[in-house]
């Protein structure tokens, strides 16, 4: 019986979740025909890593994940890493729908996720190294000062955060001390420390060579997005493509906060960005 006959007896009540159900069993079942994926976009939160996905998934040789996941990550290698290769795999096309979507278009297909967890992640960067040695990985690095006042905001945004954002700064070390990766205080409250790149990508610098790994600035990214995503198609193997408008998604404008407290945090990540940029042997407009 096919997926489509069997989608067919699914009954009304809850009939949203029990397609996705099926589909996700189907996706498992079939998993050792779909590849791993290509590329990963791991960083950073409030980057731009959801403008970037939606660049990505408009190219046509970049198809979207599996349907029955309707989003940019399966968060596989942090919260669902017990869920198995055969779960992860089943986010992800078919070797045929990959060579169907290459007759049709006439180039090589890639296939990822962007997922801005994984850099922050202590444990990421070992599991992709043992799951997938070859992959490329995206890095986009924001100012940390805007970066953390940005993610308060999406914090603030979304009912969790009860506290202004100089008080959740003083508060950060106490709620976050004793948290586990995978507690939501972890990915939540790291506001300060999520800005300490060069501290989270160094278990990946020392498990990929370089060449697997593009950083652009945020900033440069925002200001130049043609360019930019040119740099990033070329970078994970994908013939150039135009798109016909480069919005931003999902944008939190950083306007707001207090003079005394950007002072406080442009002191406070200055040895910590002059670190970042000796270390890549980049510049960055932050980091000067």
């Amino acid at each position: 019986m096919s997926v489509k006959d069997k989608l067919k007896g699914v009954a009304p009540t809850g009939a949203k979740e029990q397609v996705r159900e099926l589909l996700v069993r189907y996706g498992e079942r079939t998993s050792d025909r779909r590849p791993l994926p290509d590329f990963l976009v791991i960083g950073t939160k409030r980057g731009g890593t959801t403008s970037l996905w939606n660049y990505l998934i408009q190219h046509p040789l970049v198809p979207r994940l599996f349907p029955a996941w309707n989003t940019k990550t399966s968060h596989y290698f942090e919260e669902n890493w017990s869920r198995g290769e055969a779960w992860y795999r089943s986010h992800f096309p078919t070797e045929r729908q990959r060579a169907a979507l290459e007759r049709k278009h006439g180039g090589p297909s890639k296939v990822g996720e962007a997922a801005p967890l994984y850099m922050f992640h202590p444990e990421v960067p070992g599991r992709v190294a043992e799951l997938m040695p070859q992959v490329r990985m995206v890095v986009l690095l924001r100012d940390p000062v805007e970066r953390a006042f940005s993610h308060w905001k999406e914090r603030r945004g979304e009912g969790v955060e009860p506290l202004d954002f100089r008080e959740a700064l003083a508060a950060e070390e106490s709620r976050t001390a004793t948290a586990k990766p995978d507690d939501t205080a972890f990915d939540w409250y790291s506001y300060r420390a999520r800005g300490r790149y060069l501290e989270h990508l160094e278990p990946w610098l020392e498990r990929f060579d370089r060449s697997q790994l593009l950083f652009v600035a945020s900033e440069t990214f925002y200001r130049e997005p043609a360019e930019t995503y040119a740099q990033i198609l070329s970078f994970v193997g994908l013939p150039a493509y135009e798109l016909p408008a480069y919005d931003v998604f999902n944008d939190r404008p950083s306007k707001g906060m207090d003079d005394d407290v950007r002072a406080e945090l442009t002191a406070y990540y200055q040895p910590y960005n002059a670190a970042l940029a000796d270390r890549l042997s980049m510049r960055f407009s932050w980091a000067e």
